[in-house]
């Protein structure tokens, strides 16, 4: 299950939907806006995407991700438009028999995002913004 959405994100329910009997472990990833960045107040962040092209490189990165670890079950949702510091930009559950696998798959989930979703953040400081994210 991938989606690229404008509602507010939360953890339990993609916990919930990978979780299974055959689980020992479920690795989550939850980012956050935060207060700073680069020493720079920021005062709230906007995220923007090309949602079908988002949600095609979020569905190869599951498909990757079943290549290289035996894991049951992988979600990921990313959000898009304005968020206060504290709200929740992207969340990504793994689940896997053993632990080894769900941590390395959804730290390679995260790293993955980054690299090939073409999803862009505006940060908002108080003196001004910039725009970072994707280069494709």
């Amino acid at each position: 299950m991938v989606k690229v959405t404008s509602e507010v994100l939360a953890a339990e329910p993609l916990i919930k939907r990978v979780s299974s009997a055959a689980s020992g472990a479920v690795a989550v990833f939850v980012g956050v806006a935060r207060e700073f960045s680069e020493g720079r107040r920021v005062v709230f962040l906007q995220y923007e995407a090309y949602r079908e092209m988002a949600e095609r490189k979020m569905e190869e990165i599951v498909a990757e991700i079943k290549q290289k670890w035996t894991v049951n079950d992988v979600a990921m949702v990313h959000r898009v438009g304005v968020l206060q510091i504290g709200e929740s930009s992207i969340v990504i559950a793994v689940s896997a028999a053993h632990r080894r696998d769900a941590l390395a798959a959804c730290q390679y989930a995260i790293e993955r995002v980054k690299e090939i979703v073409p999803i862009w953040k505006k940060e908002v400081f108080e003196d001004g913004s910039r725009w970072v994210g994707w280069t494709g």
